[in-house]
């Protein structure tokens, strides 16, 4: 059985949720078809720890596809990141404390790494059955960002295991009195059963524009 790793974060900051945690648990143990399997492992909203926790899961699983996931309140729709950067510049501290300032997530690390996803392809997928989703050139410089480095670090000498980040929106039930965007639930857990076959099955990307003028 080939196994699919999907994270998702603990709450952070004033929230007493994270619906990144909430999507990919209802998805632990769903099978794609017989072959494939996903398991859902959290990860704390700590620097240091949430690496420990993510090379942990994979050195155990072993899977063939790792998608991380996680919340970025005010995004307006699923976005598949394209790129992570050896840098941390914490905004607010994490769950532990910690606010490092001007850091790298790997001291002797490549200045960014880029997803092994099909993320064109992945967005094209879901705007084809009407969710809204597009690829994002920056995961900002907090945990989302460590996570997402720290992945494809692990992975640079596994090329076999394609890896990558999704910034998903608030839930609803966080975007009360905040004016900002949100997302259902169940919405993230349908469009991760359309988007991750594509990611299986897509050896090369699709040649589509899918970038920015800002």
């Amino acid at each position: 059985m080939q196994i699919i790793l999907l994270t998702g974060f603990e709450p952070f900051g004033c929230e007493q949720s994270n619906p990144s945690w909430q999507a990919v648990q209802q998805l632990d143990g769903y099978k794609l078809d017989y072959e494939v399997q996903i398991v859902s492992r959290q990860l704390s909203c700590v620097f240091e720890k949430s690496q420990q926790e993510l090379k942990t899961a994979i050195e155990e699983l072993k899977p063939v596809l790792v998608l991380a996931l996680g919340q970025a309140g005010g995004r307006t729709e699923l976005c598949f990141e394209k790129v992570a950067i050896n840098f941390i510049d914490a905004r607010i501290a994490d769950n532990a404390g910690q606010q490092p300032l001007d850091k790298p997530v790997v001291s002797d690390g490549p200045t960014a790494y880029f997803t092994t996803l099909p993320v064109k392809a992945m967005v094209n997928s879901l705007k084809q059955q009407g969710i809204p989703a597009s690829v994002s050139y920056t995961a900002g410089t907090y945990v989302c960002n460590t996570v997402f480095y720290a992945l494809m670090h692990q992975l640079k000498n596994n090329p076999k295991v394609r890896a990558g980040f999704l910034h998903i929106p608030y839930a609803p039930a966080q975007a009360i009195g905040k004016a900002v965007a949100s997302m259902p639930v169940d919405m993230v857990v349908q469009a991760l059963k359309i988007c991750l076959p594509v990611a299986l099955q897509s050896t090369e990307d699709l040649q589509i524009a899918a970038g920015t003028l800002d």
